[in-house]
């Protein structure tokens, strides 16, 4: 057996941001700390916080007045945040620079005067985020089929953003459609689908055409994981996601001579290493890493968090 093993792939600059944040919190607060929602949808990275004191919270109710809260990558709405300051929560904000971008521009757009129409997953974190910032300005559309139904009053000043994991494809497709529905719809003034969404998902296409069966490393709350094996599939091989390498099954991999790996943004690099050793171990298979970009973005850590940093220092000096 030959594995092609996809890179770019897991964590990207987000992911390791936010998880650098938690740790590093949780070093200087102590436990519990809390966190609105998964600091990351990655089950694995999810079980350590817990296992180091995180409690991981769906509303802020859940958190006890003064204490300390990290708002995961996918960022939160601005009801949020002013709830956690009447509360007197100490926040550490971890939400994705990219995601924030977004944020951004659906407030300038509000503001501009823009009915906004919002490319995304109903439900997912960062739509509730996003929406949050111009409630009563945004519609959400998942299909061009969505697009289709939409209904403005005439004079409408429209304008489309999207969320940062989905489809590079199935965005296209929208956008086409919103263009042909609405000519003078504004875009957003750069690309609003992440770079290490866009790269992830060229890698897979790049290792899926010469291969028998993708996996792809993510647990099914992972929206971008979730487009990888749906991209995987589109090619016309076999493609799974799966969480970890206990969960790859003997009959998959019967007859498969050339199995490619790949791994969602917020996957951990050892559920990788452990899923191609199962393979080395049973089949023999040697490995090939497949470069399809390089990856050289990194983002700060919350400015909270440099600021409780540069206390602690102060009081050490002291």
């Amino acid at each position: 057996m030959r594995i092609i093993l996809a890179k770019p792939r897991g964590f990207c600059a987000g992911v390791n941001m936010a998880i650098d944040a938690l740790d590093q919190v949780l070093d200087l607060v102590g436990a519990p700390v809390y966190v609105y929602h998964e600091i990351v949808h990655n089950k694995h990275v999810v079980e350590r916080f817990i296992s180091r004191g995180a409690v991981f919270v769906e509303a802020l109710r859940e958190v006890p007045d003064g204490s300390t809260v990290v708002f995961s990558a996918h960022g939160v709405s601005p009801e949020l945040r002013r709830e956690a300051r009447e509360r007197h929560l100490r926040t550490i904000d971890a939400t994705c620079p990219l995601v924030s971008k977004v944020h951004s521009e659906a407030i300038r757009f509000a503001r501009q005067g823009h009915t906004i129409i919002l490319i995304g997953h109903e439900g997912h974190d960062e739509i509730i985020g996003t929406m949050g910032e111009a409630p009563g300005r945004i519609r959400l559309v998942q299909s061009a089929a969505e697009v289709d139904a939409l209904e403005f009053p005439e004079g409408t000043s429209l304008a489309y953003l999207s969320q940062t994991t989905l489809s590079v494809d199935d965005a296209n497709t929208i956008v086409r459609r919103l263009r042909e529905r609405f000519p003078a719809i504004v875009a957003p003034p750069s690309e609003d689908i992440c770079y290490a969404t866009q790269n992830r998902q060229e890698a897979v296409r790049n290792i899926a055409r010469d291969a028998d069966l993708v996996l792809v490393v993510g647990s099914q709350n992972s929206s971008n994981s979730l487009r990888l094996r749906e991209i995987a599939a589109d090619s016309g091989v076999p493609a799974y996601l799966v969480d970890s390498s206990d969960e790859i099954a003997d009959e998959w991999l019967v007859g498969k001579e050339v199995v490619a790996i790949t791994a969602g943004a917020s996957a951990p690099e050892e559920i990788v290493a452990k899923c191609v050793e199962l393979l080395r171990e049973r089949f023999g298979a040697v490995v090939e890493e497949r470069t399809v970009r390089e990856e050289e973005m990194r983002f700060q850590l919350p400015v909270e968090l440099r600021r409780m940093r540069a206390q602690r220092e102060a009081l050490e000096v002291g």
